[in-house]
C-alpha cells in the first residue's frame, strides 16, 4: 500500500481498521501498528486520539484502549534507572532490579532498598489492572505510572494483551529475541500494520544477522571464566541448586523455561517454529562440560579468523568444518543459548551487559545450527571502518528477508505494508517471498500544484553531472554541483536540505567547494550545517538548523542519504522548501556481504544485480526528497542531480505521486534552467491560498460525503439486484 507522504495514510488506515473492528469484533479483535522510531509511534497515537475525539464529537463513543510501548529507556520513571541515558544500561539496571530471586532475598531481609518501588508496586496491586478506555502515549503512561506508584513499562507491557490498539516498534514483532518476550502471546485475529516500511526487508535481515571480531571473542573468553568462578563458589555453598537445575534439563527444556517473565536472561535468537521442544542433550548439560564445550567453540572461532583473505561459506560446510576439527556436534549448538540462559539465572548473574560478548556468541552458536539455507558466514580480515588496521571480522548474515517475516504472515489474519515510497511496488511480495492479497499505489488530490520535481542533468557550462564513480572526482562536475547549490541557495527562502550519497563523497565535495569559493557564496545568503556520523553533533546541528529557519537567517543543511537525517526526521513548512539530491545513492557494491545477498536473490527469487541496487537506490532517494513534503498546505522543490535520472529505468522507479509531475519539461534540465522554474514556482507558492479553496478538490464537506456514501449505497444495491 503506496500513498503520498503526510498524505492522511495513517489517518486513513486507522479509521479503516478501527470502524472494521466496532463493526465486526467477531472477525478481528486487535490492531497493531509497527513504526520504526519512537517519534513517529507519538505521531500515530496522536492521530488516533483525534479519531477518537471525532467519534465521541459524534456521539458513537469507540470505547477502545489503545496503547503505546517503547523501550524502557523512554518510559522509566525510577530515578535511579533514568538517570542511566543509554539504553543498554537502562534495560540492564532494570532487569537487576525485577529478578525474582533478588526481590525474595531483599524482602526476606525485610528491606526494599535494592528493589524497584514502581514495578513492586504494580506486581502487588497493577498487574490485574484493567486501563480505561482512551489513547495512551508513553507520556501518559509515565504520568498515569507515577499517580499509581506503578512501573509504565511493564504496565504498557501488560495491557497490550488486552489493548483493542497497539503501537509499537518493528522489532517487537520481527526480531525473535524481542518477540518471544512481548508479542508471543498476541492474539492471531489481529492486523498488523507495518508503517514506513520502505526499508523493512532490511530490518528482517539486521534482527537474525550477527558480526563478531576478535575482541568479541576475547571478551567471551573472560565471560566464561567468570562464570567458571561462579559456578566452584556457587558448588562450594549451594551444590543441590547446580544438581536441581541439572535435573530440570533432564526433564525437558520448557519445565526448565517455567519462571518468571522478567527473570528471562537470554531471548532465543531463532524463530519459535524452530526450537526444539525436548531436553538438553547430555554433553552440555553439566554446568562444567558445558563451559568446557563453549570454551572450545570460542577457540575454534578464533582459529578460523586468521586469515588474510575474504572466506566465504556456507552454515552446513562450517558444521562439517567444526565437526571434523573440533568434535562440535550440531544438536548441542542448537540448545546453547537455552542453556546459557538457564545457567545464568542459577547463579543469579545481575551484570548482564558485561556478559553480552558471550551472549552474542551463544546467539550465532544457535542460529548457524539451525539454519543452512538463507544465510551466509563472511569472514573478512579488514573492518570497513578501518581497511588497513588487520582486524579480522566474522559476518554471519541473512540474505533471506522473508524468514523473519514469514511468521507474522502465516500467524495473524492480515498484514498490511505501508510507506509513501513502496516503490516499485511489485518489488516487495518478491524480496519477501509472499503473494498479496491486493496490491494498491494511491496519489494526494491537491488544490494546487505543491510539489515541483526537478531532474538536472548538466551545468550552465554544458558539462553532464552525476556521481557515478568514472566522473564523481571530476572538478567541473563537483563545481556545477556547487554552482547549483549557490543559486539555489539566492533563490529559495528559509531552509534546504541537501543529500550526497555517502560521508566520504560529502567530505570531498565541501572541500572542493570550500577551495572553488563556492561555500563561501552560499554562507552569504545561509548558514551552512552538517550531519556527522556522530549522533549528538548531529542533533546539535538540526537544533541550530531550526532556529536560522525560525529567526528568517536561512539555513542549508547537508545530510546524507540512508543517514539518520533521512529516515525520520521532517522538515515541513519552511523548515524545508528545497531538497537536493546530488547523485545516486547506490549501496557500496563492492562489499562481500551485498555480493551474498544479490547472488541469493538472482539464484531464488530471480531477481536481476542491476534491478535490485536500482530499486534500492531509488528508494532512499525518494525518501531524501520526500522531506520537503509533509502535508498538504505544505509546497517544495525536489531536485535529482543527476543525468541518470532521466532514464527510463531510474524514473519508472521513482514513486507513483513524484512521477505525475515529472513532464517532459522537466526531464533533462541545465542548473540555470532549474533555477528559473524554482523562481517561477516560488513566485506562485507565495500567492495567498485560502483553506476554502481546497473545498471539494482535497477536502470533502458533509455534503459531499453524504452524497458519495448515498451513491457507493445505491451501486452496492445495483450490483446485488444483477446478481
Amino acid at each position: 500500500y503506496q500513498r503520498r507522504v503526510r498524505a492522511g495514510k495513517t489517518t486513513t488506515i486507522l479509521s479503516l481498521v478501527v470502524a472494521y473492528l466496532r463493526e465486526y469484533p467477531g472477525k478481528l479483535q486487535k490492531l497493531v501498528y509497527c513504526t520504526r522510531t519512537v517519534p513517529e509511534m507519538e505521531k500515530v497515537l496522536e492521530e488516533m486520539r483525534r479519531l477518537d475525539e471525532y467519534y465521541t464529537a459524534c456521539d458513537n463513543e469507540i470505547d477502545f484502549v489503545t496503547v503505546g510501548l517503547t523501550s524502557r529507556r523512554h518510559m522509566c520513571i525510577n530515578p535511579e534507572v533514568s538517570r542511566l541515558k543509554e539504553g543498554k544500561a537502562v534495560d540492564a539496571k532494570c532487569r537487576s532490579l525485577t529478578m525474582s530471586w533478588k526481590r525474595e532475598k531483599t524482602r526476606s531481609e525485610d528491606s526494599l532498598a535494592e528493589n524497584c518501588s514502581w514495578f513492586e508496586d504494580f506486581e502487588d496491586r497493577g498487574k490485574e489492572h484493567q486501563l480505561d478506555p482512551g489513547v495512551y502515549s508513553m507520556d501518559d503512561l509515565k504520568n498515569f505510572g507515577r499517580l499509581k506508584g506503578w512501573c509504565p513499562y511493564f504496565l504498557a507491557r501488560t495491557a497490550i494483551y488486552t489493548a483493542n490498539i497497539v503501537v509499537f516498534s518493528y522489532h517487537y514483532m520481527l526480531d525473535p529475541k524481542i518477540a518471544a518476550l512481548v508479542s508471543k502471546n498476541l492474539t492471531s485475529q489481529a492486523c498488523i500494520i507495518f508503517d514506513e516500511a520502505h526499508n523493512i526487508d532490511n530490518v528482517c535481515i539486521d534482527s537474525m544477522s550477527i558480526v563478531i571480531n576478535r575482541r568479541t571473542l576475547d571478551h567471551a573468553k573472560d565471560n566464561i571464566n567468570n562464570i567458571d568462578k561462579k559456578v566452584k563458589e556457587l558448588k562450594d555453598r549451594d551444590a543441590a541448586k547446580l544438581k536441581e537445575e541439572y535435573s530440570q534439563l533432564v526433564e525437558g527444556l520448557r519445565q526448565a523455561a517455567v519462571d518468571k517473565e522478567n527473570n528471562t536472561y537470554l531471548s532465543n535468537p531463532v524463530l519459535p517454529a524452530d526450537i526444539l521442544e525436548e531436553s538438553v542433550p547430555g554433553n552440555i548439560r553439566n554446568c562444567q562440560h558445558f563451559l568446557a564445550f563453549m570454551r572450545r567453540f570460542v577457540e575454534y572461532i578464533k582459529s578460523i579468523l586468521k586469515v588474510q583473505h575474504v572466506v566465504s561459506d556456507t552454515p552446513a560446510s562450517f558444521l562439517n568444518t567444526i565437526y571434523n576439527t573440533v568434535c562440535i556436534d550440531r544438536k548441542p549448538l542448537r540448545f546453547v543459548t537455552q542453556r546459557l540462559n538457564s545457567l545464568m539465572r542459577t547463579l543469579e548473574i545481575e551484570d548482564l551487559e558485561n556478559y553480552r560478548s558471550l551472549t552474542v556468541v551463544a546467539s550465532f552458536a544457535t542460529l548457524v545450527s539451525t539454519y543452512s539455507k538463507g544465510f551466509s558466514i563472511i569472514i573478512e580480515p579488514y573492518d570497513v571502518r578501518t581497511p588497513t588496521l588487520y582486524n579480522p571480522v566474522l559476518h554471519f548474515t541473512c540474505m533471506d528477508a522473508s524468514i523473519a517475516i514469514k511468521p507474522v504472515f502465516s500467524r495473524f489474519q492480515t498484514a498490511i505494508i505501508t510507506s509513501g515510497t513502496l516503490s516499485p511496488i511489485d518489488m516487495y511480495p518478491r524480496i519477501l517471498d509472499f503473494r498479496p492479497v491486493t496490491t494498491t499505489s494511491y496519489t494526494m488530490t491537491l488544490a494546487r500544484e505543491c510539489i515541483l520535481p526537478l531532474i538536472v542533468a548538466r551545468g550552465s557550462d554544458q558539462v553532464s553531472v552525476s556521481s557515478k564513480y568514472e566522473t564523481r572526482d571530476d572538478i567541473a562536475v563537483i563545481r556545477n554541483y556547487g554552482n547549483l547549490l549557490a543559486e539555489m541557495a539566492a533563490v529559495v527562502p528559509d531552509g534546504m536540505v541537501c543529500f550526497f550519497t555517502s560521508y566520504d563523497y560529502m567530505e570531498n565535495v565541501v572541500s572542493t567547494w570550500v577551495n572553488q569559493g563556492i561555500m563561501a557564496n552560499v554562507q552569504k545568503h545561509k548558514l551552512v550545517f552538517f550531519e556527522t556520523q556522530n549522533n549528538a553533533e548531529t542533533t546539535l546541528a538540526l537544533q541550530n538548523y531550526y532556529k536560522a529557519c525560525d529567526n528568517g537567517r536561512g539555513a542549508v543543511l547537508l545530510s546524507v542519504a540512508r543517514g539518520k537525517v533521512s529516515e525520520g526526521i521532517d522538515f515541513h513548512h519552511h523548515y524545508g522548501r528545497c531538497v537536493i539530491m546530488f547523485g545516486i545513492p547506490y549501496v557500496y557494491t563492492q562489499s562481500r556481504i551485498l555480493r551474498a545477498r544479490l547472488d541469493y536473490l538472482r539464484d531464488q527469487y530471480r531477481i536481476r544485480e542491476n534491478d535490485f541496487l536500482t530499486f534500492d537506490a531509488l528508494r532512499h532517494a525518494s525518501q531524501c526528497v520526500g522531506r520537503v513534503l509533509r502535508g498538504k498546505t505544505d509546497y517544495g522543490i525536489m531536485i535529482f542531480a543527476d543525468k541518470r535520472y532521466s532514464r527510463a529505468d531510474k524514473k519508472n522507479k521513482i514513486p507513483k505521486w513524484i512521477q505525475e509531475h515529472l513532464g517532459d519539461g522537466v526531464l533533462s534540465l541545465a542548473v540555470d534552467e532549474a533555477v528559473q522554474l524554482s523562481k517561477m514556482f516560488l513566485r506562485k507558492m507565495a500567492q495567498p491560498f485560502p483553506q476554502d479553496a481546497q473545498i471539494g478538490l482535497s477536502m470533502l464537506t458533509h455534503e459531499q460525503v453524504s452524497k458519495m456514501e448515498e451513491s457507493h449505497s445505491n451501486n452496492m444495491d445495483t450490483d446485488q439486484v444483477s446478481e
